[in-house]
């Protein structure tokens, strides 16, 4: 692609093709994958149960009546049970951590890595990434698989490559300046505390560093999240939305306008359900994000339920792309905190937080029962520059107090503490819920 570094496409075909013959395309991919997906004894039986055989499938519609997959099954199949071709042929797989019980594996052919650096490429691309810039990937290598999948499609750009890895931060801020990184990818509470850090070594991201473009994604953050970042680091930032059951990263990705993640619907087939009766929600509004693999060939999977909230939104985006939008992803069906009735998610909280400059970009929301009644904690952090004089203290929780009542619709106690009080992870998503009760 280095020869064609002026077009904003990295794929022009693909990523411009017209919605008739994209669905014509995802029609032709559904139907070999359901017939492919026959080679494993869990879809043999599952397609039994349901009655159904792959020449069932005529439409884009008939989709619905293929079996849901979930994380569960990937589980009681470990490790193997879900592969359509033999061993012999995978090159790779990578795993969940596997810390509640067995680990989720999925399996890659050569194809499937070569195709998934393409998918992360044409993201990269679209944010304004080229070959003469510098990428430094701030994700954790190995079983995860945002280390490789970054690096993957950030060489098929033609890229300088970086692959620092997760932690040290303060090397991770030398390795910025000396090699004059200009595109960084990392999840957003450690993009925050990158700039933390820089901020106390007096390194100013605007005039001592290059960087102008910031991937963010694997944990769902707030609009007020990012534009903070933004304008700590004095970046572009762009969402990013990957899952390791898919590929990793490259499912779906922001372009420069940063209206919803374009899904490439040349690999994927996506639904929005409701995520107790399982029926389709209308466009545009909230649901589980269900996505059925039509590109790959180790281990593709029907109807995966992702547990993820966004919605698809309306219109055309002005980039030219015609692959559908999502909206940024409000967290995950089996996050959400239901608290004397009411349904709450942490992003509502820290959308409210990050309203007020006095407070840093951590903090952990702790539920417990205390006699009969659940009680909400809210901790969060102080920004570093400001007073503690305890009026001005008592008079800023009362402020934070009000407005997450009126946003969620119940009271909760502010507690505010002292920088760095929060335990922060360098490498793993940050922890901003402790649910402490016994439900039954």
């Amino acid at each position: 692609m280095k020869e064609n570094s002026q077009s904003p496409y990295f794929n022009p075909e693909l990523e411009t093709m017209s919605r008739a013959d994209l669905e014509k395309l995802q029609l032709e991919r559904l139907q070999k994958t359901v017939k492919h997906c026959m080679n494993a004894e869990f879809y043999r039986r599952r397609f039994k149960e349901l009655g159904i055989t792959p020449d069932d499938i005529k439409s884009l519609d008939d989709v619905q009546r293929l079996p849901f997959t979930t994380k569960e099954d990937l589980r009681d199949n470990y490790p193997f049970g879900l592969a359509c071709v033999p061993l012999r042929e995978c090159t790779r797989l990578h795993s969940s951590s596997g810390t509640t019980g067995n680990p989720t594996v999925v399996l890659h052919t050569q194809r499937d890595i070569d195709e998934w650096a393409n998918a992360v490429a044409r993201c990269l691309w679209m944010v304004g990434s080229r070959p003469d810039d510098v990428f430094q990937n701030s994700a954790g290598y190995g079983m995860f698989t945002a280390g490789l999948g970054f690096q993957y499609g950030a060489e098929k750009v033609g890229m300088l490559t970086v692959p620092a890895a997760a932690g040290n931060t303060k090397r991770q801020i030398k390795f910025i300046r000396d090699f004059g990184t200009t595109v960084l990818h990392a999840i957003p509470s450690y993009a925050s505390r990158i700039y933390e850090v820089m901020k106390a070594e007096g390194v100013d991201p605007r005039k001592d560093t290059q960087l102008r473009v910031l991937c963010i994604g694997a944990e769902p953050h707030s609009e007020e999240q990012r534009q903070r970042i933004e304008e700590n680091l004095g970046v572009k930032a762009y969402n990013s939305y990957g899952i390791s059951e898919m590929m990793g990263p490259g499912v779906a990705f922001e372009c420069q306008e940063q209206n919803g993640l374009h899904i490439w619907e040349d690999y994927f087939i996506i639904e929005i359900i409701d995520p107790v009766t399982l029926k389709p929600v209308p466009d545009g509004e909230l649901g589980e994000l269900v996505i059925t693999t039509i590109n790959r060939e180790a281990m593709p999977l029907l109807r995966y339920r992702t547990r993820d909230l966004t919605r698809l939104l309306p219109g055309d985006c002005p980039c030219g792309r015609n692959h559908r939008r999502l909206a940024r992803l409000q967290g995950r069906s089996d996050d959400m905190l239901i608290l004397k009735g009411v349904n709450i998610f942490p992003i509502q909280i820290e959308k409210i937080l990050l309203k007020f400059k006095e407070l840093s970009t951590d903090y952990l929301i702790t539920v417990e029962t205390k006699g009969d009644s659940d009680i909400m904690t809210v901790e969060v952090e102080l920004n570093t520059l400001f007073s503690d004089d305890y009026q001005q203290l008592v008079q800023l929780e009362k402020n934070i107090t009000r407005q997450l009542k009126d946003e969620i619709l119940i009271t909760p106690k502010v507690k505010l503490v002292r920088k760095g009080s929060l335990a922060v992870s360098d490498e793993k998503k940050a922890v901003r819920v402790r649910d402490l009760r016994k439900l039954f």
